[in-house]
């Protein structure tokens, strides 16, 4: 048990008969985002099998023996340490595994509830983040615009907006991985997305983009050994 503000700060599983809220996701794009980020981590080798990418999904704590459940649109978790079928439902840090590294809001309206620092019970989703589950990363995506804010839980346990780097994009030392935007089209849809770069600066890519790489390494072959056959003719 930990103690902040004036919270008894608990890690309890989820009653099997607690009702989740059954919210609609805020934006179409959210999923996609999401799945977008999740797909170049496995491709990549970068997801570990005990390792979990939950979106709108209920992560948990209690506080002075009330429970509070937050549904991030995206995040990263390195290690649940029970079964997966234990955390369909929901999932409770400290003692169902790892709290999450890194949680991601995309904003799709002007409620700016990414932002609420309310302490009070119910509290917000910022402060519950920072304070309560401390975790070390924090984003908050425009799609729209591409603006990207990286918040990092520094000493003072207090999140710090960052700045990027000479590239636009952002260390994610948990994850030895650089988070940046990129602009381009995926499964019919334009626009930005959020993506991963590894530490020499290579793209993480998506299924799509590897069968493409594929299929132009084989054809670039195809034409070597055509050319090479005309020579030897010759």
């Amino acid at each position: 048990m930990t103690v902040t503000q004036d919270y008894q700060i608990t890690w309890e599983k989820l009653p099997d008969d607690y009702k989740l809220p059954d919210d609609p996701v805020d934006n179409i794009n959210q999923p996609a985002l999401a799945a977008a980020l999740t797909e170049s981590l496995e491709l990549a080798g970068k997801l570990p099998p005990n390792a979990l990418t939950p979106t709108n999904y209920g992560i948990c704590a209690t506080l002075n023996g009330k429970i509070v459940v937050k549904a991030p649109d995206w995040a990263y978790i390195p290690k649940i340490g029970v079964d997966r079928e234990e955390v369909i439902r929901s999932y409770t840090p400290q003692l169902q595994g790892d709290i999450p590294v890194i949680v991601m809001e995309f904003i799709s309206d002007t409620q700016e509830t990414e932002y609420s620092i309310k302490a009070t019970y119910p509290p917000g989703k910022w402060f519950f983040y920072e304070r309560i589950l401390k975790v070390p990363n924090y984003i908050i995506f425009e799609p729209d615009s591409g603006s990207v804010e990286m918040y990092r839980l520094e000493i003072t346990e207090q999140y710090i907006l960052q700045e990027p780097d000479e590239n636009q994009r952002y260390w994610i030392a948990e994850m030895n991985l650089y988070l940046g935007v990129w602009q381009g089209t995926r499964e019919n849809r334009a626009g930005n997305w959020l993506r991963w770069w590894d530490e020499q600066g290579n793209l993480l890519l998506w299924g799509g983009e590897l069968a493409e790489q594929e299929r132009q390494r084989a054809e670039r072959l195809a034409a070597q050994l055509r050319a090479a056959g005309i020579e030897s003719e010759v």
